[in-house]
């Protein structure tokens, strides 16, 4: 009988992460949950295992290149790699930017994505048909006023996906890039702006429909379990009333 594939999600503890987690579990995979907050995860893991899932917590920063490597030593073989941890702070133009958020983005965002994957790339290797995923976003592939930090660090994470891709393909190893737009979950606009919920209110105010967590999980879903031959490179999705990063319709 053959061992039940294991996906490691970063980020799990909310939003597009804890969604994904479900997802997963239900397409088959024990799900190794990773996230700074282990309350969270904890209970994630024990509302997955109630339903009748695989589901371990394992409180993790990735930035901290240690931990991260002391936490790879539990795996001599991975089916899925979910880089999904990151997140924005602020949103203030270049010339009053603050560089401490810059740094901070770019280390959770690219050096925590880089951390992860480097520590888990020869057990993703050693299984045999090894995915990683990288959660970018439409900042990564286009820039908008006010976004420039976060925009710097999901260029950063766009082109270690493409770079990755291109540097170990031959390998039983693929790179799935998942870029998306408007996204309203509880917490990525209010930490944005260090919550203030009336200014995150703002970000979707009269748009319909924005992007859900469980709108994006779906799409990474679908990208990990087509047949292993098949890579989606890259796969943006946007909601409907989002035509690109500054143009969105908005009722009145």
């Amino acid at each position: 009988m053959a061992a039940t594939p294991i996906a490691v999600i970063t980020g799990a503890s909310s939003g597009i992460g804890a969604a994904t987690a479900r997802q997963l579990a239900a397409s088959g995979y024990r799900v190794v949950l990773t996230a700074r907050r282990k309350d969270r995860i904890e209970a994630l893991a024990a509302e997955l295992t109630e339903a009748g899932h695989q589901a371990t917590a394992y409180a993790l920063d990735v930035t901290d290149r240690a931990a991260v490597d002391e936490f790879a030593t539990a795996f001599r073989s991975l089916a899925v790699l979910v880089n999904n941890a990151g997140g924005a702070l602020g949103a203030d133009p270049v010339a009053t930017g603050d560089p401490a958020d810059w740094r901070q983005m770019y280390e959770t965002n690219v050096i925590g994505t880089l951390n992860v994957t480097q520590a888990l790339l020869p057990a993703l290797t050693a299984s045999g048909d090894g995915t990683v995923v990288i959660l970018s976003s439409t900042a990564g592939l286009s820039t908008y006023e006010g976004g420039a930090g976060y925009v710097a660090a999901k260029h950063g994470e766009h082109v270690l996906a493409e770079t990755l891709r291109l540097e170990i393909v031959g390998t039983p190893v693929r790179v799935i890039e998942i870029a998306p737009g408007m996204v309203k979950t509880e917490e990525f606009a209010t930490t944005r702006f260090r919550g203030d919920a009336e200014k995150a209110a703002k970000v979707y105010a009269g748009v319909d429909a924005p992007l859900s967590a469980d709108d994006v999980a779906d799409t990474i879903n679908w990208a990990v379990t087509r047949p292993s031959h098949v890579n989606i490179d890259l796969l943006v999705v946007r909601p409907r009333a989002q035509a690109s990063n500054s143009k969105v319709h908005r009722t009145p």
